[in-house]
């Protein structure tokens, strides 16, 4: 039999494995920043709280609002359902941040005179801070005079600083404790229009002097009145 040699005619096959191993470059995803991160309700709060306080509430459009948060028109009303509560929710916030501040100043006495006291050493860091432009519940009060739900959020605030002077008071041993009362709530309105319309951060320590003279007053009036 006659063969043919092909092996002439056949060509080496180029090695398609590399014999060094390659890493494959896998890109890092790309961490969200932490305002997109954060829950559709929270982002909307945070740029209503910035806004509605440095601008007004009626100055701020609610198309504003959703910019800043970077949220859909129906996401806003699937969470809240309307601007007014909104605002309501805006002004919530507020209150429990003063409250907290006031408690924290509390919680570093003992005696309730110091305690009561200590309610306008809150007051003297608010106006301190550079963000400081006024008592927002003031402010919303002006603006929406006829707005029932948020009028109900700063009339439960306003109660709550009125029962605590007047539960400070109480334990401090001063008399008529519900006329005091107002006379310091008076007090600490009065500082904050001040630091608000006239820029005096004095203002806070000037309250808490002549809070200090009522409050003695009065429970040296107990005293003499117990004899």
């Amino acid at each position: 039999m006659h063969y043919t040699d092909l092996s002439v005619n056949v060509k080496p096959m180029a090695s398609r494995i590399s014999s060094t191993p390659r890493t494959a470059t896998v890109a890092a995803p790309q961490s969200a920043p932490v305002a997109d991160r954060l829950p559709v309700r929270e982002r909307l709060l945070a740029a209503a709280d910035e806004l509605f306080y440095s601008e007004g509430i009626n100055n701020v459009g609610i198309d504003r609002v959703l910019a800043q948060a970077g949220v859909a028109k129906a996401s806003l009303y699937a969470t809240f359902g309307s601007k007014e509560e909104l605002v309501r929710a805006y002004l919530e916030g507020k209150g429990q941040a003063r409250r907290t501040r006031i408690e924290a100043k509390i919680a570093q006495h003992k005696m309730p005179r110091e305690q009561l006291l200590a309610i306008f050493d809150a007051l003297a860091d608010t106006f301190a801070s550079p963000s400081f432009r006024g008592c927002a519940f003031l402010m919303a009060n002006s603006e929406l005079p006829g707005g029932e739900r948020t009028r109900e959020v700063c009339d439960g605030y306003r109660g709550w600083i009125r029962e605590l002077f007047t539960r400070l008071a109480k334990e401090a041993g001063a008399r008529n404790v519900t006329v005091l009362a107002q006379q310091l709530v008076m007090l600490y309105d009065g500082a904050l229009v001040s630091a608000q319309m006239d820029g005096n951060a004095a203002a806070a320590g000037a309250a808490k002097a002549m809070a200090a003279a009522l409050l003695d007053a009065a429970v040296a009036g107990r005293a003499a009145k117990a004899r």
